[in-house]
């Protein structure tokens, strides 16, 4: 995410934060104003999650990608490059922008490069810087969910050790230990532990997740644009 985006929303995240922690119950306030900040760090994870699903599903394109594939290598099979070139762009996703920037080249270069190896060599150059443009839009804000989930289990650390060192403080009073300044330390330290712990878990969990799909979307793209350059490459020495 551009830090122009980023700043806006960090500062908004804080600010709402804010407001939410005022208005709990008080033995969740009792975790101190860590809780401000676990809960900064819960709207940044979720504002991420939705912005992978948006941005993953935007790259997927429209209809079902099997049958994208599955026309895809017919129409080039059958020589029909106009109509595959087409189908890509009505695909939308990053599959057809990859792939129809390879077919488009292809396709206005055949007639010039006389070479078929040259022409061939040159139209997986020009899917590969394609591929080089599209591949960061599906793996962006992946490491600032990996980061969150180790700053929120630090953050629930730091708050339970906070809250430790409250209990003792409460407990090496002379006399009867100060029982409400004991309770207070036990309720941070918890509530710190189980935000920092719920933040962490969910983030490593959807973190794992969009690398899932970014992975088998690679993949994917990786097999199709190989099979494509196949299929030019036959053709290219049927034409011969």
């Amino acid at each position: 995410m551009k830090r122009i985006v980023f700043l806006p929303i960090l500062f908004l995240a804080v600010g709402i934060s804010y407001f939410v922690y005022k208005s709990l119950p008080t033995f969740i306030q009792n975790g101190g104003p860590l809780i401000i900040l676990l809960f900064t760090l819960s709207i940044l994870v979720f504002t991420f999650i939705t912005e992978r699903l948006w941005t993953l599903h935007k790259a997927e394109g429209k209809g079902n990608i099997t049958g994208f594939i599955r026309q895809l290598k017919n129409t080039v099979h059958g020589g029909q490059l106009d109509q595959a070139v087409e189908a890509c762009r009505k695909q939308g996703g990053c599959l057809g922008n990859v792939v129809g920037s390879g077919l488009e080249f292809y396709h206005l270069k055949k007639d010039a490069i006389q070479d078929h190896d040259e022409l061939i060599e040159e139209t997986r150059r020009a899917i590969e810087e394609a591929n080089a443009l599209e591949t960061p839009l599906l793996e962006r804000n992946l490491i600032a969910l990996s980061t969150i989930a180790s700053i929120a289990t630090m953050v629930g650390l730091l708050g339970t050790t906070i809250g430790m060192i409250r209990c003792f403080h409460a407990m090496a009073r002379a006399g009867a230990p100060d029982a409400i300044g004991l309770a207070l330390g036990i309720s941070e330290a918890l509530i710190n532990t189980a935000g920092g712990l719920f933040i962490a878990i969910l983030s490593i969990v959807m973190y794992n997740y969009f690398t899932n799909r970014v992975d088998s979307f690679n993949y994917s793209l990786d097999e199709t644009t190989y099979e494509v350059l196949t299929l030019l490459e036959h053709q290219a020495y049927k034409g011969a």
